[in-house]
């Protein structure tokens, strides 16, 4: 039966057990007289949700605490192993897969390198598909307990209604790469497991929002630096983030040519393989046979390279003062695995840079700091996008519907951890 307003028992039962279970997510253990304050529940409410919860296995208790004179109140909290979640990610070197349980501990992770064939569609594929298989019979999680597959990718997601996440990826060379039907076609998992996929930059500003150094900001700007560059914008408007195409802000009018096509792009002077161009065109050498991260390495320590460092601040905190002057954030992280082993040498340099850029008082309100979640942030921030849509369905193993033009999921992420 539905209200005026449309919605129905089930979707507020639903609603209500959203609020509780993010709650104690995020601010438990907490005890049910403690909930109803914190969810604006009343009494009856919390006690009806945390039953259903509890009998479905997704609260547990976790000890108990005095009250004031009566009796000792039991402590609730989300059940660890009440669900687990696979994170991906597909990274400019390798894919990178991880199990989790519930509450993000990781159970299991494996890598697969990435070689001469780079991001042949079929490759990738195979690597996820091979990579979750091997991660299950690690921790001996069945499949049919899984509440889904996040994947964090390189380049734009769309979502159709016929072929579900379709990636448009124009510097890795995948156009329109329906990413979402392969892996249902090739990955041996229960048709009920969801496969939530989207941009790798946003992925990891998800990660960094509800977990890192971006916690208790309103606004805030992730930047991904890896082989190339991506970044994800948090507003007030956008409270879920949007990936926006960070690398191909124009740095220098007539400038080198980026991996996409264009000139000038802050990707081909800052990405990595950009970066490592530049040094191997001023004499640079790294160790032979070595990768993208060898070599970075080799970079940072090499003292001849220190103009081209400073050079490279340069660049990066003009692009950043672009993005300061059009969104106004709190904080802007800087993170990816470049960007991890850049920053203690480049930071200092791009702040200096980025408020000789951008305009003063948006400035003067933006800190610039490095990420707080590591290199393994994307694939915690893929997996988050099957916990929170856990959390949009109440503790249901429900899959969002086909038909919805909006993913419960998201919905989930506008509403996560208090500020």
């Amino acid at each position: 039966m539905a209200g005026r307003n449309g919605r129905t028992v089930r979707d507020l039962r639903r609603a209500n057990r959203a609020i509780v279970l993010q709650r104690l997510y995020f601010d438990g253990p907490l005890s049910r007289f403690e909930l109803g304050p914190a969810t604006g529940l009343s009494s009856g409410s919390v006690s009806n949700v945390v039953a259903d919860l509890l009998a479905d296995g997704v609260l547990e208790e976790a000890g108990s605490v005095d009250s004031d004179g009566g009796r000792p109140r039991t402590l609730l909290r989300v059940a660890p192993a009440g669900g687990h979640m696979i994170g991906v990610d597909v990274g400019e070197t390798r894919v990178r897969v991880e199990l989790f349980d519930i509450a993000l501990t990781e159970l299991a992770r494996t890598e697969k390198l990435l070689g001469p064939e780079g991001y042949e569609v079929d490759v990738v594929v195979g690597h996820i598909r091979d990579a979750v298989t091997e991660v299950l019979a690690a921790a001996g999680i069945a499949p049919e307990r899984l509440l889904g597959v996040g994947i964090g990718v390189p380049g734009i997601v769309e979502r159709t209604p016929d072929s579900g996440a379709v990636v448009h990826g124009q510097t890795i060379g995948w156009d329109a790469v329906a990413l979402e039907s392969l892996l249902r076609e090739r990955c041996e998992l229960p048709p009920t497991v969801p496969y939530f996929i989207d941009n790798g930059a946003r992925t990891l500003g998800q990660a960094e929002m509800w977990f890192g150094a971006g916690r208790g900001a309103r606004s805030a700007i992730v930047v991904l630096f890896g082989s190339g560059v991506g970044a994800c914008v948090v507003t007030p408007e956008a409270e879920d983030g949007r990936a926006v195409e960070g690398g191909h802000l124009t740095v220098r009018v007539g400038g080198r040519r980026c991996r996409c096509g264009a000139l000038g792009c802050l990707e081909a002077y800052a990405g990595a393989q950009g970066l490592l161009e530049r040094w191997r065109e001023r004499g640079g050498r790294a160790p032979d046979g070595s990768g993208q991260e060898s070599a970075l390495t080799a970079l940072i320590a090499d003292p001849g390279a220190r103009a081209l460092l400073d050079e490279t601040a340069e660049y990066i905190g003009a692009g950043l003062a672009d993005l300061i002057n059009l969104f106004q954030p709190e904080r802007i992280l800087i993170g990816g695995w470049a960007g991890l082993r850049l920053g203690p040498a480049l930071l200092p340099g791009i702040r200096r840079h980025a408020a000789a850029y951008a305009l003063r008082y948006p400035a003067e309100r933006v800190t610039i700091d490095l990420g707080g979640l590591g290199p393994d942030a994307v694939t915690v921030g893929a997996a988050v996008l099957p916990l929170a849509d856990f959390f949009a369905h109440g503790g249901s193993r429900a899959a969002p519907a086909p038909e919805s033009p909006r993913p419960a999921w998201q919905t989930a992420l506008e509403e996560r951890a208090p500020r």
